[in-house]
């Protein structure tokens, strides 16, 4: 399967998610990918659930804007 023209956007706290990125990079090799580590909100274990998901909207839309499949 040939790559995919736009990057994949991948998000996380920014603790955990660089092995997740190392191996999406590794099964995936040929694939772009736009990662983005929140370590501005970390820990996310200690918020609400109504503020997770507005960090999560927030980095969705500018994932978004960047242009990920």
């Amino acid at each position: 399967m040939p790559p995919r023209q736009a990057p994949i956007g991948i998000f996380d706290s920014g603790v955990g998610g660089l092995s997740v990125l190392k191996e999406i990079r590794h099964q995936m090799s040929a694939e772009s990918v736009l990662y983005f580590a929140d370590q501005g909100h970390v820990p996310y274990g200690s918020r609400g659930l109504d503020e997770v998901r507005i960090f999560s909207e927030q980095i969705t839309r500018f994932l978004l804007r960047m242009g990920p499949s």
